[in-house]
């Protein structure tokens, strides 16, 4: 089995990308923070089908952390990464250091996020949306991708990113794919790493209140359904820190049911921070 081509440089990038363009073959971008598991497998898969190549970015990003004891423990497994992505055709790794993504003559100006970076994660998180807008623009520019292939679990993360690119006017055509989920339901994440086999067992209350919620739909009145939902989340053992029914294209929260929404949760399950959330 072929071992991973792995680059390290914005100048190897460059070359890379430079040889692509010389023979008119497309890129696709996976950007991650490491820490692989099947959710960033079917992601990279798409894109293998989709595109001449595809560059899988692995790089823990300070910017977009809030919790300096949440970046300590982010889990690092580059090696594990490199393993698992053994026999892929066509793909490449790109394992920056933090002087290659953020550079002295940086050049990025920050853009205003607006409501849509201000609510759930926003407010919980303050600055962490502003990291992701920095990391992704600097990606994206070096990268220079044709598609880019992003999961929905981080829904509020995707329309950020659908925004950025609108508004520093790349390129590059951003695809949301279908959360990835354990057999019983749990959202696959990187952060699942950390959780001990009761906990993996206790986060089932997130898929299960997410279901409760998306069975009442045209049942109960939309504030009726967030109470039962809290009701049932606190039977639980984690601590929730929201529950919001919100509109998918604004993310304004809704007063009453309508054609689409989607609900989304954050909670701590133990010392980890997880989210999820159900569309429909």
């Amino acid at each position: 089995m072929s071992k991973v081509k792995v680059i390290h440089t914005a100048e190897e990038l460059h070359q890379f990308r430079k040889k692509l363009v010389k023979n008119s073959q497309t890129l696709g971008f996976v950007p991650t923070m490491g820490a692989l598991h099947n959710g960033h497998i079917s992601l990279i898969e798409k894109s293998i089908q989709e595109n001449d190549y595809t560059l899988i970015s692995i790089f823990v990003n300070p910017k977009q952390f809030n919790n300096s004891v949440d970046l300590k423990e982010y889990p690092r497994t580059l090696s594990a990464d490199l393993s698992l992505l053994t026999g892929f055709q066509n793909c490449v790794v790109f394992a920056p250091d933090e002087a290659e993504l953020y550079p002295q003559n940086d050049g990025f100006i920050p853009m205003d996020l607006g409501s849509i970076g201000s609510v759930l994660e926003g407010a919980f998180r303050p600055g962490h949306f502003e990291g992701v807008v920095h990391v992704v623009h600097n990606l994206f520019r070096l990268v220079e991708a044709n598609q880019s292939y992003f999961g929905q679990k981080d829904f509020q993360q995707l329309a950020i990113i659908r925004l950025l690119t609108k508004h520093f006017g790349f390129q590059t055509r951003i695809i949301g794919c279908p959360t990835v989920r354990e057999t019983n339901g749990l959202a696959m994440s990187s952060r699942n790493m950390r959780l001990s086999k009761k906990e993996r067992q206790d986060a089932l209350i997130i898929i299960e209140t997410l279901r409760l919620v998306e069975s009442c739909k045209d049942k109960e009145s939309l504030n009726d359904t967030i109470d039962s939902a809290k009701r049932l989340f606190h039977t639980g053992n984690l601590t929730l820190e929201y529950l919001a029914l919100v509109d998918p294209e604004t993310l304004c929260e809704l007063q009453e049911w309508q054609e689409n929404q989607i609900c989304c949760i954050a909670a701590h399950c133990g010392s980890v921070r997880l989210i999820d959330n159900l569309l429909f």
